[in-house]
């Protein structure tokens, strides 16, 4: 890129429009869609109308529209007149949504009804807020109609050029591990982020994607794919009807798709039931949550031939960093990680670096105060590159045990959160998360690859390690969900010890708890939520 360039994402959308004006661009639940053309046209005449109302370049905009055409234009509109959109998950429930868009101190509001009497209910935590725009009926609360605003004829709005390191987004983590926070994005990061779909997973003009997760479907547009939009709440992708996944897929030919492992469950479910193929789908994409590989094995029934799934590994805060496809996880690495080995989550995408430090809770100021383990060894994995953000939104603590300076060249290193390995292929291995590695006087245990030993048992839906008491202290307790009710718990708590002593890592396992549905996270339903149930067994034990 060179000086002077904008990085402005809605310059993609721009051009893709010029390229491309008839194709369909979004096609919606109701039918309704947009071509590039009608997109591009729809974003400028919104970006006329939010400068003259006051929304300009570097402008907070929180932003609570559901997914729609006009999820896209007003999104790009922000885009294109250098506004920073604000966007949260609202699954995270109404507490945690008030007080987090609050903090941002957002100067605009772009909402549908319901999150205007949300703003209205949060009453002075929202004084920042001078203008408000309503998608949908206004009632008494004032500011402007979304559809008097996109109304006049159409005038070229040239993007409001920006530099890679102004701020282009705040995207908040969704809460399911940790508290949520808001993470800054830079024009800059967002180019090298459609780089990054454009070459290494081969997006291209013909492609039709099924995005279940609305941001993702924004990329959609600027890579000049048609986005469908699903007839599901993006909240609860668990609860996505199935055959209405299914009918968009083939009723619009989607090529690709992007779905949280939770939906894509039901949908293989679904489709092994029913004997159904997908002839169209030859790229899925899945994130959120580890995927196990008899789900990629139940998925390629209804996939054609070649058809692939991409399992890429990244956060909100630096996403992509690495990926590995089902045909390498089914090939080979699936026997390692049912052997205990973790999950690989492949090799570092390129001008991404991967390295494994000594694990610490503290704060890590300088890379030089980081210790890099050898290949093999399991440790906090830390990731640099173009797509890493550098802070959290007026969060300085977070940001402070979050990041680390390479004083040797003045990037940022983002500590994932997450313990694993690197291979001496250069792969990448996911061990579970830190926080929820469990430290007893014998040892360290790590989740994933523990639990890898219990769920080879026919009986054994799922596993989750957790350890009750005082860290160094802690007791290892292996949680059970049984596929079926089980009549005799002393007969499989012994099966299930029997196989914890084949393996050195779970030999010092001796207490085994059942729970018939364990607890998940609140966004993608397919996280155990760890936390919660080391609650629940330290009841059980009466505190460890």
């Amino acid at each position: 890129m060179t000086a002077g360039t904008s990085t402005n994402i809605s310059t993609h959308l721009t051009a893709t429009a010029g390229r491309l004006p008839e194709k369909t661009a979004v096609i919606c639940p109701d039918g309704s869609s947009f071509t590039f053309r009608q997109l591009e046209e729809e974003t400028d005449r919104l970006a006329h109308a939010f400068t003259r109302i006051g929304i300009v370049k570097g402008v907070r905009t929180i932003m609570m529209v559901r997914p729609s055409l006009e999820l896209f234009s007003c999104t790009f509109a922000l885009f294109r007149v250098g506004a920073v959109p604000v966007m949260i998950d609202p699954g995270m429930g109404r507490q945690n949504l008030v007080e987090n868009l609050a903090s941002v101190e957002a100067g605009a509001f772009v909402g549908i009804p319901l999150a205007h009497v949300l703003r209205i209910l949060g009453g002075r935590k929202f004084a920042h807020v001078k203008v408000k725009v309503t998608v949908g009926p206004r009632f008494l609360w004032g500011g402007y109609s979304f559809e008097r605003l996109r109304r006049g004829p159409w005038r070229p709005f040239p993007p409001v050029p920006t530099a890679p390191d102004d701020q282009a987004a705040i995207f908040f983590t969704t809460g399911s591990t940790g508290p949520p926070k808001g993470v800054v994005y830079e024009h800059g990061m967002f180019d090298a982020q459609v780089r990054y779909l454009n070459d290494h997973f081969g997006y291209g003009e013909r492609d039709v994607d099924l995005a279940a997760f609305p941001l993702f479907a924004l990329f959609d547009a600027v890579l000049g794919m048609t986005a469908v939009i699903p007839d599901m709440d993006p909240t609860k992708p668990a609860a996505a009807d199935p055959a209405k996944i299914v009918a968009a897929l083939t009723r619009h030919r989607c090529t690709s798709m992007y779905a949280s492992p939770a939906l894509l469950t039901n949908l293989a479910r679904y489709g092994r039931e029913r004997g159904l193929r997908l002839p169209d789908l030859r790229r899925i994409i899945t994130a959120g949550a580890p995927i196990r590989p008899d789900l990629l094995a139940e998925l390629h029934e209804i996939l054609p031939p070649g058809a692939k799934v991409h399992t890429p590994y990244g956060a909100t805060e630096v996403l992509p960093v690495s990926d590995i496809d089902s045909l390498e996880i089914l090939g080979e690495t699936r026997r390692i990680s049912e052997a205990g080995g973790g999950t690989c989550v492949g090799r570092p995408l390129p001008g991404m670096e991967v390295a494994i430090i000594a694990i610490t809770d503290e704060p890590i100021a300088a890379w030089r105060d980081a210790r890099p383990l050898p290949p093999g060894e399991i440790g906090e994995i830390v990731v640099k590159g173009p797509v890493v953000t550098k802070e959290y939104f007026r969060r300085p603590e977070a940001t402070r045990l979050a990041k680390i300076m390479d004083e040797r060249d003045g990037g940022v290193w983002h500590r994932m959160g997450d313990v694993g390995y690197r291979d001496d292929r250069g792969r990448l291995w996911f061990c579970g998360r830190m926080a929820h590695r469990v430290e007893t006087p014998h040892g360290v245990l790590f989740t994933v690859p523990c639990e890898a030993i219990f769920n080879r048992h026919p009986r054994v839906r799922r596993s989750a390690l957790v350890g009750v008491g005082e860290r160094g202290r802690q007791r290892p307790v292996i949680c059970i969900e049984p596929k079926e009710p089980v009549g005799d718990l002393d007969a499989l708590t012994k099966e299930l010890l029997a196989l914890a002593r084949t393996d050195p890592r779970t030999a010092v396992i001796e207490t085994v708890l059942y729970h018939p549905s364990f607890p998940v996270d609140i966004r993608h339903n397919a996280k155990i939520f760890r936390e919660k149930l080391a609650v629940w067994a330290a009841g059980r034990l009466g505190g460890g």
